[in-house]
């Protein structure tokens, strides 16, 4: 079951008819995020397989998963935006139970990312897996 911030923005896509617009959307919601402090930028946080510069920098508070993000596509940043819906705020123990590509496929995603786009995602998902795993 998704978060009640992830379950807002699928009503959200349910108004929402056409595809460009939900893609802006996504876009908004990338705007929107908090940029990454350049201090978390590092090797470290970068996310491998990615065609794009993408940064995930976990915080684990009282074995609660949170993250910061940030690309600098704007549209993996909107990706970055959704995944923060998705997982933030999660017991550790609960992030590998979450379907992440059942879930976005409830947006519509699979259809309208490119393949670069999808492996990208995929890589952002895993890193987030395995970051809470090693919290565990």
């Amino acid at each position: 079951m998704a978060q009640a911030a992830f379950e807002e923005v699928v009503e959200d896509f349910e108004f929402l008819d056409d595809w460009e617009d939900r893609y802006r959307m996504v876009i908004e919601m990338g705007k929107a995020m908090d940029p990454l402090p350049e201090a978390l930028k590092v090797p470290a946080t970068k996310v491998d397989g990615c065609a794009s510069q993408v940064w995930l920098h976990p915080q684990i508070d009282a074995g609660i998963y949170h993250f910061q993000g940030e690309s600098d596509a704007m549209i993996v940043r909107g990706l970055i935006a959704l995944l923060h819906r998705l997982y933030d705020g999660l017991p550790v123990s609960q992030v590998a139970a979450v379907d992440a590509r059942a879930e976005l496929g409830r947006l519509g995603l699979h259809d309208h990312l490119s393949a670069q786009r999808s492996n990208g995602l995929r890589a952002m998902i895993d890193r987030i897996r395995e970051q809470a795993a090693a919290a565990n």
